[in-house]
């Protein structure tokens, strides 16, 4: 069949958005309708370099939409299912899937491939050439084949444009507060970077009952949204936010730190670091530079004083659960999705919602199908 997606041909080039071929799907995969996908800062990584993946390449992993066509094998969705794609597949067999650990399935080592996990091949192709997808999904297209593995079936009665940011931002941000940092009630958390990812670390941990909980970011519109989703204080730079945690625990530090900055540094590291208490805990979620491997940071500090830096992906989810839960609170008012929506574009205006981004004006841009 013919649909239309948006595909970047060459690094540092802008998204194109053109007629493609896609196959139907094959054993074990489905064909989907997009009704929503976010404009997420890991896909400006591609476009950057600092992700190195193979182009051309359809962009998108943060979507949801509607099954239109099952492949053979496929016994657990069916045509007209409502469906969320989590970015990170999940077996349910692997070792790591087996130890509740789903964000890890070993299926992710096939993410920057782009081909299909079932047989390696490609299902969409233009102007002659196989395109492949980000994260496994190409969701910047008003349809795409996937493995079943990545789906999420969901309710009917939640709307696609809303519950696409479910399949990755909202889970990686409330995941890097609640499941990998641990934040509990009365503790103070510090949340560097507050744009899609971030403003849900800010969500979750004020949800887990933090005391203080400082957003840190460079742009004003971010700083006032953050204390909307629940920051008790918000700063531009880690430099504040140091000297603000040190007076509001009396010296001790923060019993958390996130970091979800557009793109992390080694040196931001160390920054986060030390700012953290005794025990405490920085989380890095950020993707770096794929060439980055030096951190500053005070080794001594961190074995004297116990802390612990720690990576997470997906945020340290199960998507299979955390989803379905989080889909739960936002229904219960609990959980703030319409509002992540900053603004709404259509495909073909992707390069501006990019643009968008890259100049702060969003939390999250969605397109619209």
């Amino acid at each position: 069949m013919e649909t239309t997606a948006a595909i970047l041909w060459e690094r540092g080039g802008p998204w194109s958005v053109e007629q493609i071929e896609l196959d139907p799907p094959k054993a074990g995969e489905v064909l989907v309708e997009l009704g929503g996908s976010g404009l997420c800062h890991s896909d400006e990584h591609v476009l950057t370099g600092d992700l190195p993946w193979p182009l051309p390449m359809i962009g998108g992993h943060e979507g949801a939409g509607t099954v239109v066509e099952t492949g053979p094998g496929v016994e657990w969705l069916k045509a007209g299912d409502r469906i969320i794609f989590g970015f990170i597949p999940a077996c349910g067999r692997c070792a790591s899937c087996s130890a509740g650990m789903q964000n890890l399935c070993e299926l992710g080592q096939y993410l920057g491939e782009g081909t299909q996990i079932s047989d390696h091949t490609a299902r969409h192709h233009a102007r002659g050439k196989d395109l492949g997808l980000m994260c496994l999904l190409g969701t910047f297209a008003r349809h795409t084949v996937v493995s079943e593995a990545n789906c999420i079936k969901i309710d009917d009665d939640i709307p696609l444009d809303k519950a696409c940011l479910l399949g990755c931002g909202v889970v990686t941000g409330w995941g890097s507060a609640v499941n990998a940092g641990g934040v509990k009630a009365g503790d103070t958390v510090v949340v560097v970077g507050t744009g899609g990812i971030g403003i849900n670390a800010v969500q979750g941990a004020a949800l887990a009952g933090a005391e203080h909980l400082v957003a840190v970011d460079p742009e004003e519109f971010k700083r006032e949204k953050s204390i909307e989703f629940g920051a008790t204080h918000a700063v531009a730079t880690s430099e504040e936010a140091l000297e603000l945690v040190r007076e509001l625990t009396r010296g001790r530090g923060a019993n958390v730190v996130v970091n979800t900055m557009g793109v992390g540094t080694g040196r931001q590291i160390g920054a986060s670091l030390a700012m953290t208490a005794k025990r405490g805990t920085v989380v890095v979620t950020n993707l770096h530079n794929a060439t980055e491997t030096q951190v500053e940071m005070s080794a001594l500090d961190l074995v004297l004083m116990e802390k612990r830096v720690v990576g997470s992906l997906f945020g340290t989810a199960n998507p299979r659960l955390d989803i379905p839960r989080l889909l739960g609170l936002y229904c219960s008012g609990n959980l703030k999705l319409d509002e992540l929506a900053t603004r709404t574009y259509k495909l073909d205006d992707i390069n501006t919602g990019y643009d968008d981004m890259r100049q702060g004006r969003n939390l999250r841009g969605v397109i619209s199908f």
